[in-house]
């Protein structure tokens, strides 16, 4: 039989040296990429006059024009862009080909999508407000795989980060509505954050418990405590314990005032600005400082970090406890971002959208902060869809992110390998 090296086509040697895991991988992402060729297709048949997208606020200083394209055509060259990249992520293009072919396909998928949904609208698609609300609703998210990053690149699987979210929103609401101070309820809600950090890290340390069923028995002390504290003591006197501060935009000067960018990317809240900053921090805390290589350390290897003097069951519980801070400013978000008050179960599943987020980045604090963003658009753009009366009926919407969530992890992602220690008891 012809070997690799007895002159083999490379397109040979390519599936020769690639795993049965990696080829399932490669093959579901080509299918669903041409699916969503053939789906915009499809909508060929609905479609019609011009998709509008609109650069500007109606109050923005400066009025960039509204940028108008042939919606038939936008969506017919997007749906064989989606049909070129699925068949070159099934054929194995080479090198970073591949990467390539499936981001292209995603974009145009993307801008298909939206110019099916804007074609004869007489509204335009606001595409600032999508961008800033993107920033918004991933801000939470981004803050909840941080927290999933620090724990479980220690080895500590953590599947209450919607627990985490929820009790600190509870806290930040009371402690906000009490003292009116938003520094105070930030600080009430890292508390409680931490609190809830800390009772993972006690049974799941300590105690050994299973860590997955730990994590949905903590998501459900959290639900349980805050709606009977909820129904107890917040609801009858709703005007002084559910009427927390609202955080306010922050414009940095000179930025804010740049056409498109400015209102978008430097106009605001400052738990944004802290989700930005957070991500730099905790990339440079794991990959740059001597704790974080502790860190990766126990959750790569315990035994081997045990033998060189490396505490692992401190330096777990600094890890989980450090990502309570992250999680308590997510839950923070939840309350101060909007309306300054909780309603019970306010977090509706987004601790569980930050830990597909965090396994889709692979464990790394930059790309889960990007998939929680990919996740923010996904969420904006289905609020912003239901203003231009799309024919895509509203409850379809409503569930748009869940679904991206299941077809990002289920299609795109294929095997990742996690810590190699993550959810395994250290036994010393």
């Amino acid at each position: 039989m012809t070997t690799v090296s007895d002159g083999v086509p490379a397109v040979v040697a390519r599936h020769l040296a690639e795993s049965a895991e990696e080829r399932r991988q490669r093959y579901s992402a080509g299918v669903l990429i041409i699916v969503a060729g053939v789906l915009l297709l499809i909508f060929l048949l609905s479609t019609s006059g011009e998709a509008k997208f609109a650069l500007s606020n109606a109050f923005d200083e400066v009025q960039l024009p509204t940028l108008a394209i042939p919606g038939v055509a936008t969506v017919a060259v997007c749906g064989v862009l989606c049909l070129l990249a699925g068949i070159g992520y099934l054929i194995k293009l080479p090198g970073r080909l591949p990467a390539l072919a499936g981001a292209v396909g995603g974009l145009a998928f993307v801008v298909g999508f939206l110019a099916w949904a804007a074609a004869g609208r007489d509204l335009p698609f606001p595409v600032s407000n999508q961008l800033a609300g993107t920033l918004t609703v991933a801000t939470p998210l981004i803050f909840g795989a941080l927290c999933g990053v620090l724990c479980e690149r220690a080895g500590v699987v953590n599947v209450s980060i919607e627990g985490q979210f929820l009790a600190a929103a509870f806290a930040a609401a009371v402690v906000g509505s009490v003292t009116k101070s938003v520094p105070a309820a930030l600080v009430a809600a890292m508390i409680a954050g931490v609190a809830m950090a800390a009772l993972l890290a006690l049974f799941a340390i300590k105690y050994k418990v299973n860590q997955v069923v730990l994590g949905v028995v903590l998501n459900l002390l959290a639900v349980g405590v805050t709606g009977f504290l909820f129904d107890q003591l917040v609801e009858p006197a709703s005007g002084e314990f559910n009427s927390a501060p609202v955080l306010e935009k922050i414009a940095i000067p000179g930025l804010s005032a740049l056409p498109f960018f400015g209102p978008v990317l430097f106009e605001q809240t400052i738990l944004a600005y802290l989700a930005g900053v957070s991500v730099l921090v905790v990339w440079f805390v794991l990959f740059k400082t001597s704790w974080g290589l502790r860190i990766r350390s126990v959750g790569e290897h315990p035994k081997a970090a045990d033998t060189v003097g490396i505490s692992v069951v401190g330096v777990r519980w600094s890890a989980v406890l450090a990502g309570g801070v992250f999680a308590g400013l997510g839950g923070a978000f939840f309350t101060l971002s909007a309306t300054g008050a909780f309603s019970k179960e306010i977090t509706v599943g987004n601790g569980f959208i930050a830990l597909a987020a965090l396994i889709m980045g692979r464990w790394h604090p930059g790309w889960g902060a990007i998939m929680a963003l990919f996740f923010g658009f996904v969420t904006q753009m289905a609020s912003q869809m239901q203003s231009l009366s799309t024919p895509v009926p509203s409850q379809f919407l409503l569930i748009l992110p869940y679904l991206a969530t299941i077809i990002a992890v289920a299609g795109l992602v294929g095997r990742v390998r996690a810590p190699a220690a993550d959810g395994i008891p250290y036994e010393k």
